[in-house]
């Protein structure tokens, strides 16, 4: 698997691709040595060199940059549980797959959560100008490639794709708000006619 055209692949040719995946014997190891680990620094990096060095412009409170190590250890802890997550959220879709006529196997639900997160990772990159942040909402992209995987790999009825779609992307939102919060608890966000520190 070339890096660069499964990117490519996956945003640009999604159903061909699918079916690509579907047939490689990629390992979960090898799924996150070569593509997870990579793609899931996107973010992470992005948003520190946004919020450190570019700096974050806050409504009644001015301009102001994070410091380095607070905004180091916010994508640092963000970094290790979205690698967790996209774990975690491969085995809510392989217990999920019978409920939907699919069929169990671990390894091809973590490569449905792995790239259908492809957009949301690759959106990242936003982060390095916080003011272009909202458009991480292309991420959502995701959705649309989650609801294209799932009867490929998992082998659910088309007819039973929206709702298994929808039960992951339940289970998703939940994870992924928990590692936001989690990450976020390591930033102080300064208050009008408070000096920062740091």
């Amino acid at each position: 698997m070339n890096f660069i055209e499964r990117v490519k692949g996956i945003l640009l040719r999604p159903k061909e691709e699918w079916q690509t995946i579907a047939g490689e014997t990629t390992t979960i190891a090898d799924l996150y040595k070569s593509y997870v680990i990579l793609l899931a620094a996107i973010g992470p990096i992005a948003s520190v060199i946004g919020m450190s060095i570019v700096g974050i412009s806050m409504p009644f409170v001015g301009s102001f940059r994070m410091p380095v190590t607070t905004s180091i250890a916010s994508a640092a802890v963000h970094y290790v549980l979205t690698l967790a997550g996209v774990y975690i959220l491969a085995l809510i879709i392989d217990a999920l797959a019978p409920t939907f006529a699919g069929e169990k196997n671990l390894t091809q639900a973590f490569k449905v959560a792995v790239y259908s997160y492809t957009p949301g990772w690759v959106v990242g990159i936003f982060s390095i100008i916080p003011l272009l942040s909202v458009l991480g909402i292309l991420g959502l992209y995701g959705l649309y490639l989650l609801y294209l995987g799932l009867p490929v790999l998992m082998k659910s009825p088309q007819e039973k794709s929206l709702g298994y779609t929808i039960a992951v992307v339940v289970a998703a939102i939940v994870i992924f708000v928990m590692i936001g919060i989690v990450s976020r608890a390591f930033i102080t966000y300064p208050m009008p006619g408070i000096p920062m520190r740091g």
